[in-house]
């Protein structure tokens, strides 16, 4: 009843140390954006989520459609939030919790799919049948969005790119390192930007932002790191496009920033993909920081 009522739409990113909220409208346009600092607790996560809604609507002067990006997902098995790094949300029901809060359907998706729907549905990736995004920043996810929806799977684990093996790795990236999955030689362990940093400037480096520069700047230890870096990434993509072939690749995230990916990945693809020739582009994305905000009000789609 309520998409009847209203083509509005509220989303909002939940995360580990902000909530931020965006209202679209119906034309995707945004007239409302807020954000505030994630309190600790579950139960003051709650009200603070639905103390935000009421704003929004208040302002609005209608109801809306909700839905919210979290960094873990709702398990299938149980309905309660499972792999969240925002501990607080592990093992509870958010939707429905927020859901019996505010009186309706509240949907939650995985931040990277969030991502990828966002820049499916007016990003960089719209117009496009099946999208893969890319998160590269501390972590490395994906989302899969297939005609205009998010393409979850069974055990709502779709996309997680990251935490399948470095294909054919080097001697000298044999075994790998632990993850904090209980794997080794996750592709996270590889190509999220804490791994960049560490492979350039040693095991107690985390920041790799300027590296670029330091490559620009014709510093042989940082071009060797990009270098490897950038084929990593072109190794773990193949996997994903040997295997879904999407239409486009949306890179987001951090390292989305190093401009160089755009032209060092896809002349990497040729070596790896099992084709005679590799069209997939490899884009970066258009709504930037906005997008795990602007795809949770997608969870909505347009009637």
């Amino acid at each position: 009843m309520l998409r009847r009522m209203t083509h509005h739409r509220i989303g909002i990113d939940l995360g580990g140390t902000k909530i931020e909220i965006a209202v679209l409208r119906p034309d995707g346009t945004e007239t409302l954006r807020h954000r505030i600092p994630t309190p600790h607790g579950y139960r003051e996560t709650l009200e603070a989520l639905a103390a935000l809604v009421r704003d929004a609507e208040a302002h609005l002067g209608v109801p809306a459609t909700v839905g919210i990006g979290i960094p873990g997902v709702i398990s299938p098995a149980t309905g309660l939030v499972k792999n969240a790094n925002s501990i607080a949300l592990n093992g509870h029901c958010l939707d429905q919790d927020l859901g019996a809060l505010l009186g309706r359907e509240i949907r939650v998706e995985n931040d990277a799919n969030c991502f990828a729907l966002s820049e499916a549905t007016d990003g960089a990736g719209a117009g496009k049948g099946v999208v893969f995004g890319v998160i590269l920043g501390t972590g490395c996810g994906g989302g899969i969005v297939v005609n205009g929806r998010v393409h979850r799977g069974p055990n709502r684990v779709a996309g997680e790119w990251g935490h399948m093996p470095l294909p054919w790795p080097r001697m000298d990236e044999i075994p790998g390192n632990p993850c904090w999955c209980g794997q080794w030689g996750c592709l996270e362990t590889y190509v999220a930007g804490p791994s960049l940093a560490r492979d350039c400037d040693g095991p107690g480096a985390r920041d790799a932002s300027g590296i670029p520069a330091r490559a620009a700047a014709r510093e042989t230890r940082a071009q060797l790191a990009l270098a490897r870096h950038a084929d990593r990434l072109a190794r773990g993509l193949t996997q994903v496009i040997n295997l879904l072939d999407p239409d486009i690749i949306v890179l987001g995230g951090g390292l989305s920033n190093m401009a160089h990916l755009y032209s060092a990945i896809p002349e990497r693809l040729g070596r790896y993909v099992f084709s005679d020739t590799v069209t997939t582009p490899i884009v970066k994305n258009k709504h930037g920081d906005s997008s795990g905000v602007r795809g949770a009000a997608w969870l909505w789609p347009a009637e």
